[in-house]
C-alpha cells in the first residue's frame, strides 16, 4: 500500500494501523523503517536552499539549483558529503566544504590518507573550511544567502546541503513500547524484544552497534529471512564494513578499525610522489583494519583477511606491499627449502 503510512502497532491485537484507518493483521512484523537525516540545530535551518542529501526530492532540488546558482556549501567532510560536494561540482557549482574536524571521513582515513584526499579534491576545485563550526544559516526573505561560523565569519552561498549524519527511525517502534536506545534493540536473529517482531537497516542497534551503509542490510536481511520462515539457526554477529568513495579518479579503500592503540602495530607505507598511501592494522597476529590511498588493488584481499581472522605471522614483514609480494616470496621460499 504505497503512500500509507503505518501510524500505529497494536502488538496485541498483531495489527498495524496506517494513516488511512486501513488495519492489515500480521503473524510476524518486519520492520525496516531506516533513519533520518541530522540536521544540526542551528537558525536557519528552515530556509529554502537548505536540503539534505537523502532521498531523490534532495537530489532533484540540487540538480534545480546547480543549474541556476553559483556557489554551494556542503556541510560535512563524511562519505556522502564529499559525494554531493563532487557532484555539484562537476556540475559547474563554486563548492565549498565545511567540516567540523580537521580530518576528512574521520571514521573510515586516519590524517596522512585525509590529507592526500583533500589534496586531490583540491586539485578538482573544490574548496574546503575545515575545522569549522557553522553557528548560523544566513538568508534573506527566507532564501539562503551565507553561513556564519563561531568565529565570527562568514561565507556567502545559494546551496546548503547538510550531511551530517543519520538517526534511527524509531519512532514506530517506539509508540508501540519496543525497547529503543539509539535504535530499536535486536538480538543475533534480528528479533525485538517482541517475539513476533523483527526489526533490520539503519533503524537497528545490534551489540551496541548501529550501521549507516548497505552491506550490513544485507547481510541483517539474510539471516532474519531464515527465522521468518522458521527455518533458521543463523546468527547476526555484526559487520565488518568497508568503504570506497565513488568519485572518479579517486582510488580509496578503507576496512575495519584503522585507530591503533597499546595492543596493535601499524604497517605503514607512503610514496607520497605517487599519491600512494597504506596503513595496516594489526592485532593478535590479525589484520585488524586497512586504509589505502592511490593504490587499492589489495583491498579485497586485505578484507579477506581480516573477515576470515587469517593469522598473518609468516608474512608479517612483507604484508604492506600486497598479496601478489607475499606469495612470491612463499614461492621462493619453497624452491629454496
Amino acid at each position: 500500500y504505497a503512500g500509507d503510512a503505518v501510524a500505529r502497532i497494536d502488538r496485541k491485537k498483531k495489527v498495524v494501523q496506517a494513516e488511512s484507518g486501513r488495519e492489515v493483521g500480521y503473524d510476524r512484523l518486519l520492520l525496516a523503517t531506516g533513519s533520518n537525516p541530522f540536521m544540526i540545530p542551528i537558525p536557519g535551518i528552515d530556509m529554502k536552499g537548505v536540503v539534505t542529501f537523502r532521498d531523490i526530492y534532495d537530489v532533484d532540488t540540487m540538480l534545480d539549483y546547480s543549474s541556476k546558482k553559483k556557489r554551494a556549501v556542503v556541510i560535512g567532510g563524511g562519505l556522502l558529503g564529499l559525494e554531493a560536494a563532487n557532484g555539484l561540482s562537476s556540475r559547474g557549482m563554486d563548492v565549498t566544504v565545511v567540516h567540523l574536524l580537521d580530518t576528512l571521513m574521520e571514521r573510515q582515513l586516519d590524517k596522512s590518507a585525509s590529507d592526500l584526499l583533500r589534496a586531490s579534491l583540491e586539485g578538482r576545485g573544490l574548496k574546503f573550511l575545515m575545522p569549522a563550526q557553522t553557528e548560523e544559516i544566513l538568508g534573506v526573505d527566507g532564501h539562503v544567502t551565507g553561513l556564519k561560523f563561531s568565529d565570527g565569519s562568514v561565507i556567502d552561498t545559494d546551496l546548503v546541503v547538510m550531511s551530517v549524519g543519520i538517526r534511527p527511525n524509531t519512532k514506530l517502534a517506539s509508540d508501540a513500547g519496543l525497547h529503543c536506545e539509539r535504535g530499536v534493540m535486536v538480538d543475533d536473529t534480528l528479533q525485538t524484544y517482541d517475539p513476533s517482531i523483527y526489526a533490520v537497516g539503519e533503524c537497528v542497534q545490534h551489540r551496541q552497534a548501529v550501521y549507516g551503509l548497505v552491506a550490513p542490510l544485507w547481510e541483517q536481511a539474510k539471516v532474519c529471512a531464515s527465522h521468518l520462515a522458521q527455518e533458521g539457526r543463523a546468527r547476526y554477529s555484526g559487520s565488518v564494513t568497508s568503504a570506497k568513495l565513488k568519485v572518479s579518479g579517486v582510488d580509496l579503500f578503507s576496512v575495519g578499525d584503522i585507530q591503533a592503540c597499546e595492543q596493535s602495530e601499524t604497517l605503514e607505507f607512503r610514496d607520497l610522489r605517487s599519491g600512494v598511501y597504506k596503513k595496516l592494522i594489526i592485532r593478535d597476529n590479525q589484520v585488524a583494519g586497512a586504509v589505502l590511498y592511490g593504490d587499492v588493488a589489495d583491498g579485497a584481499w586485505y578484507f579477506d583477511l581480516l573477515i576470515n581472522g587469517a593469522d598473518v605471522t609468516d608474512i608479517r614483514d612483507t604484508l604492506i606491499f600486497g598479496k601478489a609480494f607475499c606469495q612470491n616470496n612463499d614461492n621462493q621460499g619453497s624452491v629454496a627449502a
